[in-house]
């Protein structure tokens, strides 16, 4: 990995299952160079994980299938890795920071027993209008970005259903919750969570960039898929959005290198620190 002062762990989530988000997340974290170095890790696949003292900055991807469901090792693995980085942020000065993205986020609401996750009535996919509560105003992961957002979003399953006993007796904190719409009675899904100071999650893709979107729509089976799904003049204005500077362009430029900048931030000061 080279001999840089910052190193990154990007779990792999796809389980092997052809995908943007990976060349994505790669591209996010390659603009970092400079002060990082990056490894991969097949989770679902390989069961690979990380050593918690090789790696400073860990983020986990989107992923396929049934957040509720693994094979009984993977899942297993990965759950009490996320509990061994709970337990290193409270007995040392020097924090591990993780980002939890989509399935990886919903798996990690399921673990802390923050919220129900349920199966969708029908899948959401496209450009998604995001809110932020009052926390997600003062979060610095949000920082740039306008109130509402925009994302883009691909799931099957949801957040909802809050415990907020459990998130008053944990510390965390509801950052953004999807569209308020009217004439739809379903709960509104939560869309990004701060677990502790040092660990967040998304429902939606901040890695996602147009350019991956639109790739995947150079299958005909899911062009007409999402045209059928949301008719053919909301799939013109989803269009319309993927070009829009101000809704993916700026998401894509602003939510992981905000938390990726926080994170190396407080390494580097932590460290120095530490080093004198």
């Amino acid at each position: 990995m080279g001999k840089k002062s910052i190193t990154i762990a990007i779990l792999d989530m796809y389980n092997g299952e052809p995908n943007q988000g990976m060349r994505c997340i790669i591209d996010v974290v390659s603009r970092f160079a400079p002060f990082v170095c990056f490894k991969i890790f097949d989770v679902r696949g390989k069961c690979e994980l990380p050593e918690l003292d090789e790696f400073d900055i860990y983020i986990s991807s989107g992923g396929p299938g049934n957040p509720l469901e693994g094979d009984g090792e993977w899942d297993k693995k990965y759950y009490a890795f996320i509990d061994s980085i709970v337990k290193w942020n409270n007995e040392n000065p020097i924090k591990k920071h993780v980002l939890f993205i989509c399935h990886s986020y919903q798996m990690a609401c399921k673990h802390f027993g923050l919220a129900e996750i349920t199966k969708r009535h029908d899948t959401s996919f496209g450009v998604m209008t995001i809110h932020k509560t009052q926390d997600g105003l003062k979060d610095l992961l949000f920082e740039g970005l306008s109130d509402p957002f925009y994302a883009i979003d691909s799931r099957d399953y949801q957040v909802v259903q809050p415990k907020l006993s459990v998130f008053a007796k944990k510390g965390a904190k509801i950052l953004s919750l999807e569209k308020i719409r009217d004439n739809v009675q379903y709960e509104r899904a939560i869309m990004a969570v701060r677990f502790t100071d040092h660990l967040v999650g998304t429902q939606f893709h901040p890695e996602a960039d147009p350019i991956s979107f639109l790739s995947h729509l150079r299958n005909k089976e899911v062009k007409e898929k999402i045209r059928k799904m949301k008719g053919k003049r909301k799939f013109r204005n989803m269009l319309e959005d993927l070009v829009d500077d101000d809704k993916i362009y700026r998401t894509n430029e602003t939510l992981i290198p905000n938390f990726l900048r926080s994170a190396i931030t407080d390494l580097m000061r932590t460290k120095k620190i530490m080093s004198n």
